[in-house]
């Protein structure tokens, strides 16, 4: 990515019950936060009508932030066909929104942007929210944790431009963190620690 290019990421984690999403600022290979939030579906209990409200709130989004890129987590392959069928629509919806504005659209893996930011791929989503905060230096609520997953997207997609032959783009691993910030992180939520309790 040419250093003076400025972009707007915009980053999207499906879901059928809470979609989330974050935006962030690329100004000459820096990145800043712009917003996160969550879409609501859960009132909603016709699934079709649920795509829509899908399709018409990132709409607006992208109306309000004119992303440059949009970047979407990819289903996460578990053992139930609906659930994992629900959510590709869900995707779905969320992609015709950008298609139609002739945004480019990208998609990552959930354990690819787990690594990408925390240098962990099974890292919990507590953990992906820290890493976060301190390289945004910013602080979220822990109520919005499906929005910092679909930031930590747009992030994944950031590393991907500014190292796209690196795998891990993280500017600071999990471990690392640890050490720095030790006040900051519970015994449950760091994984040296279950290793060792077992």
């Amino acid at each position: 990515m040419p250093a003076h290019k400025q972009r707007i990421i915009m980053g999207i984690d499906p879901g059928t019950q809470i979609m989330g999403y974050g935006v962030i600022l690329v100004d000459n290979r820096s990145v800043h936060y712009v917003d996160m939030g969550v879409i609501d579906l859960r009132k909603e209990k016709d699934h079709f009508a649920k795509l829509k409200m899908i399709t018409t709130r990132v709409s607006e989004l992208i109306d309000t932030y004119h992303p440059t890129d949009l970047a979407v987590e990819s289903p996460f392959y578990g053992h139930n066909a609906q659930v994992i069928l629900k959510l590709g629509r869900a995707q779905g919806a969320a992609i015709s929104a950008a298609l139609m504005r002739d945004i480019p659209v990208f998609e990552y893996a959930p354990r690819k942007a787990k690594m990408a930011i925390t240098g962990q791929g099974a890292a919990s989503k507590e953990q992906v929210c820290l890493i976060l905060e301190r390289t945004l230096k910013v602080t979220f609520s822990s109520d919005y944790l499906d929005a910092s997953d679909a930031l930590a997207i747009a992030m994944c997609h950031f590393y991907q431009l500014t190292s796209p032959l690196a795998d891990i783009g993280a500017s600071s691993s999990w471990e690392k963190f640890i050490q720095e910030h030790p006040g900051r992180v519970s015994e449950s939520m760091n994984p040296e620690k279950k290793k060792t309790s077992k």
